[in-house]
C-alpha cells in the first residue's frame, strides 16, 4: 500500500473524531473523539516514518510510547468523569460547568 492511502486513513480518523469531539454533549462521547483524533495523529506518524526511514525503529518506539501516555490519559479522565458522576450526577458538558461549591 502506498502512503497515501495512510494518510487518508489517519485524516479519516482525524476527521470522524473531530466531528464526535464537537458534536456530543456527553463527557465520555467526547473522550472518544479526542482519542479518535489522536488515533488518527498516530497512524499518519507511524506511516510516514515507516516510508521516509524503514531501516530505524525509533518512530515505532515513540508511537508506542505516546499509545501507553494516552491509555493512562483515558484512564485518568474516565477515572474524574466517574467521581463526577458519583458526585453531582452529572454526566454532559453543560452541567460539569458548574460544579463550584
Amino acid at each position: 500500500m502506498a502512503l497515501q492511502m495512510f494518510l487518508v486513513l489517519a485524516a479519516a480518523l482525524f476527521a470522524v473524531g473531530l466531528y464526535g469531539a464537537l458534536s456530543q454533549q456527553s463527557i465520555v462521547m467526547i473522550m472518544m473523539g479526542l482519542e479518535l483524533m489522536i488515533n488518527g495523529i498516530l497512524v499518519g506518524a507511524v506511516a510516514f516514518w515507516y516510508f521516509a526511514w524503514s531501516g530505524t525503529a525509533d518512530g515505532q518506539v515513540l508511537v508506542l510510547l505516546a499509545m501507553a501516555v494516552m491509555a493512562v490519559e483515558m484512564a485518568m479522565g474516565f477515572a474524574v468523569t466517574i467521581a463526577i458522576f458519583r458526585a453531582r450526577d452529572v454526566d454532559m458538558t453543560d452541567m460539569a460547568g458548574d460544579l463550584e461549591g
